[in-house]
């Protein structure tokens, strides 16, 4: 594998582009490309089955295309699929999880919110990482529904996503939470609208950075680095309108190039 290699990057549409920028931030001279899956999102309601399935067509394009690393950056491709990619593929995959370790480990109040589709909810892997790292916690979990389907068209900040937040998060803000652990990649673009509803004390977190450190931790042992000699490619790819990518990468807009493909 040739060190020059992009890094493969999926979502179920544009949210895992957060993770994206993480993982350009701490490797800035990296190739990458990046698959916005949009036409079929959300994901969250789809059966585990259908996740698989489309994991695997999103796994077979960033091969195509050369990738040396693959990040599921979708928290229910990683809860749904993961496990069935590493069998099939001998390619490293990093896959990304909701940041209920760091949420349990630090809690004051003892109650901690986790906001994620039904499809990571509902997850066998979700289940355990929980249950081993909650046993003395109460954990308020809620189904963020509608919220992939408002990011997606880009409204971040609109009446419709602002009432759908206050509806979802009430129940935390009830519960006393006060760590908000986000479990979804799309979720990381309404922070801004959550804080101004929660209460001041409550803590967001979310597994950029993490991935991100991951990503950067398994090219190094593989001695995969891209060593700088010329400015990365950054590309990324979506099966809709590319209107929200290039709103979300709007501080990137002289870097990166956004195209409609289908695949």
């Amino acid at each position: 594998m040739d060190r020059n290699n992009p890094i493969g990057v999926f979502d179920s549409g544009v949210g895992g582009s957060s993770i994206w920028k993480e993982i350009h931030k701490l490797l800035p001279y990296e190739n990458t490309i990046y698959l916005a899956d949009s036409k079929n999102a959300p994901y969250g309601n789809r059966s585990a089955e259908e996740i698989t399935a489309l994991s695997i067509k999103n796994t077979e394009k960033l091969l195509e295309l050369g990738s040396k690393i693959i990040v599921v950056a979708c928290n229910t491709a990683t809860t749904n699929a993961i496990a069935t990619l590493r069998e099939n593929y001998d390619i490293p995959i990093i896959g990304i999880e909701p940041a209920i370790k760091p949420a349990a480990l630090q809690t004051a109040s003892k109650s901690i919110g986790i906001l994620a589709t039904k499809g990571t909810l509902s997850s066998a892997l979700f289940s355990r990482t929980t249950k081993e790292f909650t046993k003395d916690i109460s954990v308020v979990e809620i189904i963020g529904e509608g919220l992939v389907k408002l990011i997606e068209a880009g409204n971040l900040d609109g009446p419709e996503m602002v009432s759908l937040l206050k509806k979802h998060t009430k129940p935390m803000i009830d519960a006393n939470v006060d760590y908000l652990v986000l479990g979804c990649s799309h979720y990381p673009y309404i922070v801004p609208q959550l804080m101004k509803i929660l209460p001041p004390n409550v803590k967001i977190i979310d597994s950029g950075e993490a991935v991100a450190r991951q990503t950067k931790t398994v090219l190094q042992s593989l001695n995969l680095l891209r060593e700088y000699n010329t400015p990365p490619q950054l590309q990324f790819f979506t099966n809709a309108t590319t209107n929200t990518l290039q709103l979300l990468l709007k501080d990137y807009s002289k870097f990166v190039s956004i195209a409609q493909e289908d695949f």
